[in-house]
């Protein structure tokens, strides 16, 4: 009787989820992390967005990321509930499940990269190649790390402004913030960091796998 009445419950939460769509989340949630904790965070170097703000609250509050990550997420989730799906709310859980409990995991360890502060523009280059990658691959499956287009969705509904400048407003929001800790040639490396994840993040969201490109063929 009781399987019977979860029954419906499970299969309208799961509908839309396959597991290779899981995996992927997972998995760019696990690349993700371990560039923050192992790059990002060890040569001080931020990120922008929630991501960044996660970075800027850890630093002067020693606040775990494991726990800023769903509270943060949660609340641009909250904010923009209305211009949201219930799909994409079901991948952005996951997507910010995912990235929490990664960060606890690789929190567990000593760093596992070289401290790359001596080089800080090829941490930053590294930062972007390994942030870019797992983003990419969540955002293929349309998950994503960091409340990002949810927060961005709801600036630009309440100022009628274009998503693109939204986005470009609290990025360089977190990043003015981020100068209370971090000196100004490391913000110039976030920039290169921001730059190099963004376009790998497009690039491997949009590229075509080598099965449909000869289907579109």
């Amino acid at each position: 009787m009781i399987p019977e009445i979860l029954a419906g419950p499970v299969r309208k939460l799961t509908e839309g989820l396959t597991w290779k769509k899981i995996l992927c989340i997972v998995l760019g949630a696990a690349i993700t992390t371990f560039g923050i904790y192992n790059i990002h965070q060890q040569v001080g170097i931020t990120e922008v967005g929630i991501m960044g703000l996660m970075l800027l609250l850890h630093h002067w509050f020693g606040l775990s990321p494991a726990l800023l990550t769903p509270l943060l997420d949660a609340l641009c989730y909250l904010l923009a509930f209305k211009c949201l799906g219930g799909q994409f709310l079901k991948i952005s859980v996951l997507s910010t499940g995912s990235v929490a409990l990664f960060y606890k995991l690789w929190e567990q360890f000593p760093n596992m990269l070289p401290n790359l502060s001596r080089w800080p523009l090829l941490a930053a280059l590294a930062g972007g190649a390994v942030g870019g990658i797992g983003g990419g691959v969540m955002g293929r499956q349309g998950g994503c790390a960091g409340g990002a287009p949810p927060r961005a969705l709801t600036i630009s509904r309440v100022t009628h402004w274009r998503l693109s400048r939204a986005y470009l407003f609290t990025d360089l929001t977190v990043l003015a913030l981020s100068l209370t800790y971090i000196p100004v040639g490391r913000i110039a490396c976030s920039l290169v960091t921001v730059t190099l994840s963004s376009f790998l993040i497009d690039r491997i969201q949009t590229a075509a796998l080598p099965r449909r490109a000869a289907e579109a063929e």
